[in-house]
């Protein structure tokens, strides 16, 4: 491994570990945030004059705490009144020659779960909570995360600018909120990491197109299981990604056509992957901790067994969805339900479903016209399919998808 190489690596396995540990101390991210930037800079510049340190990441602790007590020290200069910036400069001062005397991983707490609810605090806007996240813990630079979100890096590096100040201005504690809380502030971190992966959804792997966040948004979610083992929505969603990304190279033809769930080749999926959803999705089942994500994450393990025994339980996958709109009536939840009702042969009651849904929800949204497209087919409506089928191939970002959408039209 060359230097270069072992700078990428450290940076992915620790970057967030540093970040979150020199947030906590200081107070703020962004400084905390340069810090390690300027620290992974300096190792990109002399590890390969000097030679990779023995301890990688306890020299870039070290490395980044110095820069993080200059910074405060210009900061004191600049505002001699302020005796909390000379104390923490002090403080962190006493404390940076520890990490090379001890085992990095004993010294150095791992305190990214704090860094990530902290990204997830209900003062901070939902639009900026999942890029806080990707930046904060992974060290995705603006331009990376913008094109996913749909937006110019500048707005989205504006965005992060403002929440970071805020959690500052706040003074926002980087920790795992108390048991009584810690209902209430988790969803939004599952929905940020699964919001991340589905930027990479559409990615075609036979045209070498870039999956977007998605390998990154598996990793969090990873990560979150290893930091929360008694959180059973955490195992779920992480199930839910595995059954998803182990399906990305059968999603394409070899031609770049969209090829749907039920028509893909199961010989192309990823059994390692399916496997490793269905061990998380049986340790959660273990636990007193049910939620929407176990439940999709269940779906999509019928949907695997067709590896096995070569047809879908749809039976089984309309009562699942039923208990889900039951206890978590989602768009995503009911909108699924309705094509499981078409599959088992109630294509009217599935229809009925859709027309349910409130119309200012429904009105640009690609899956409800897509499945109503369908379920319009298999009744026999054949001028009101065509019309729907219209409505969805418009809607659709996807070539792929859209052509598919157009050859489905009667």
């Amino acid at each position: 491994m060359n230097a270069s190489e072992a700078v990428e690596q450290v940076a992915r396995e620790s970057y967030g570990r540093l970040v979150a540990w020199l947030a906590r101390r200081s107070g703020d991210l962004a400084l905390a945030e340069d810090a390690v930037g300027d620290a992974l800079a300096v190792a990109l510049e002399r590890w390969p004059k000097e030679g990779l340190p023995k301890k990688p990441e306890a020299w870039l602790l070290v490395a980044a705490r110095r820069k993080l007590i200059d910074q405060r020290r210009r900061a004191r200069t600049r505002d001699e009144a302020s005796d909390a910036l000379a104390a923490a400069a002090r403080r962190l001062q006493d404390e940076a020659a520890e990490a090379a005397e001890a085992p990095f991983r004993d010294q150095l707490p791992d305190r990214r779960l704090g860094l990530l609810f902290a990204c997830a605090h209900p003062d901070l806007p939902e639009n900026v909570r999942t890029p806080l996240m990707l930046q904060t813990v992974l060290g995705l630079s603006a331009e990376a995360i913008a094109g996913p979100f749909l937006a110019a890096p500048s707005t989205i590096s504006q965005r992060l600018v403002r929440a970071k100040r805020r959690i500052r201005d706040l003074g926002l504690a980087f920790e795992v909120p108390p048991a009584e809380a810690l209902a209430g502030r988790l969803p939004p971190v599952l929905d940020a990491i699964y919001a991340a992966y589905g930027t990479g959804w559409e990615a075609d792997p036979n045209l070498g197109e870039d999956r977007g966040l998605a390998g990154e948004a598996l990793w969090l979610a990873g990560l979150l299981v290893r930091l929360l083992p008694q959180s059973g929505e955490a195992k779920g969603l992480y199930a839910l990604l595995c059954f998803c990304e182990s399906r990305r190279s059968a999603r394409r033809s070899p031609e770049g056509d969209y090829v749907p769930l039920e028509a893909q080749d199961t010989k192309r999926w990823d059994h390692d992957l399916i496997l490793e959803g269905e061990k998380a999705l049986w340790l959660a089942a273990r636990l007193d901790d049910e939620g929407p994500y176990q439940a999709e994450a269940s779906i999509h393990s019928v949907h695997a067994h067709r590896a096995r025994g070569g047809t879908t339980d749809w039976v089984s996958i309309e009562k699942i969805y039923a208990l889900l709109v039951e206890l978590y009536p989602s768009l995503g939840a009911r909108i699924g339900h309705a094509a499981s009702l078409g599959r088992i042969g109630r294509s009217e009651d599935g229809l009925a479903v859709l027309e349910a849904l409130p119309e200012a929800s429904i009105a640009r949204h690609q899956p409800y016209w897509a499945v109503r497209a369908w379920l319009l087919t298999r009744l026999g409506q054949v001028a009101l399919a065509r019309e729907a089928y219209a409505r969805a191939a418009g809607l659709c970002t996807d070539p792929a998808v859209r052509a598919w959408l157009t050859r489905q039209s009667p």
